[in-house]
């Protein structure tokens, strides 16, 4: 992967992360947290201030200064010059959501933060899905609230004010609080957002990934499932949509896939219909699928 200009400046100014001070946001708490998580970064102090002057002796500044430049640390994404994407810097990846704070952080320092955390188990292959997952289920929510990116045109249906960014924005104080100092619960916003942050990552390395070789063994095997090569027998319940997806193209499934079946932890026996898409209730075989219980079948043996 192309990667952006990643130089640091050696031996901080002060040691200190500036961010602004006042309401704060998802997409700064984060940024903030992942700057920590690097051993360049660890120590450092972070200073919320809208002064230039504090600002100019911080090492690395996020969501604030209206400046976006890699070589000093500058990511701020208010200036109204900025317009850049994950894939506007990195011209191989798909996203288009322009992208907050988090977003620039996670641009410049991702690849680093899911190899420092995936450790022995870090190959490349590996931290590439891993960081492209947690861009995709992640970070590109956060990046598209904070900038008032819609997922959708026309009125929705209902409200959706439980999602990661909603949740730290509850953490700032009430109008008629007495207490209006954020800083302390800048520091819960952090380690909220970090929480969350360390279970995509182990989520997507730990139980996401290793189910891929379950598929790709189901699929190899389909055939003696069934004549037909649309059904595929899992010998272990794991995350397969995604997964099924991504193998058909590569190994050329044709026909596609229409059922799944597997034995739930109850060892009950359970069909599932491939849907159009991950996200879909419609089936590939053009009906919905069944609604009880997220395209599972309530037929037992």
């Amino acid at each position: 992967m192309s990667q952006p200009n990643k130089k640091l400046r050696e031996n901080g100014d002060g040691k200190q992360i500036g961010t602004h001070d006042g309401t704060f946001h998802c997409d700064e708490a984060l940024a903030c947290h992942l700057l920590k998580r690097l051993p360049q970064f660890q120590d450092h102090r972070v200073v919320r201030t809208r002064k230039p002057d504090l600002l100019a002796d911080c090492d690395i500044v996020v969501d604030v200064g209206g400046q976006y430049d890699p070589a000093t640390h500058r990511y701020d994404h208010h200036q109204r010059s900025f317009d850049e994407t994950m894939s506007s810097l990195v011209p191989d990846k798909p996203w288009v959501t322009k992208l907050s704070s988090a977003g620039l952080v996670y641009l410049h320092f991702g690849q680093e933060i899911i190899a420092n955390m995936l450790g022995e188990r870090a190959d490349k292959k590996l931290c590439n899905v891993v960081y492209d997952k947690v861009y995709q289920n992640l970070i590109e929510e956060i990046d598209a609230i904070d900038n008032g990116v819609s997922q959708f045109d026309g009125s929705p249906r209902y409200l959706v004010t439980t999602n990661l960014s909603s949740r730290v924005g509850r953490l700032n104080p009430a109008w008629n609080e007495e207490d209006q100092d954020t800083n302390e619960r800048f520091s819960k916003a952090m380690e909220m957002v970090g929480e969350e942050f360390e279970d995509r990552v182990r989520y997507y390395s730990q139980a996401w990934w290793p189910g891929r070789k379950l598929v790709q063994d189901a699929l190899e095997a389909r055939h003696a499932v069934d004549p037909s090569g649309e059904v595929i027998l899992m010998e272990q319940v794991c995350p397969w949509k995604e997964h099924l997806f991504d193998l058909e193209k590569d190994m050329k499934v044709d026909p596609s896939i229409k059922y799944v079946l597997y034995a739930d932890q109850g060892g009950n026996w359970r069909v599932q219909c491939v849907p159009v898409a991950t996200q879909s209730f419609e089936s590939r075989l053009g009906s919905k699928l069944f609604p009880r219980s997220g395209g599972e079948s309530g037929t037992r043996n």
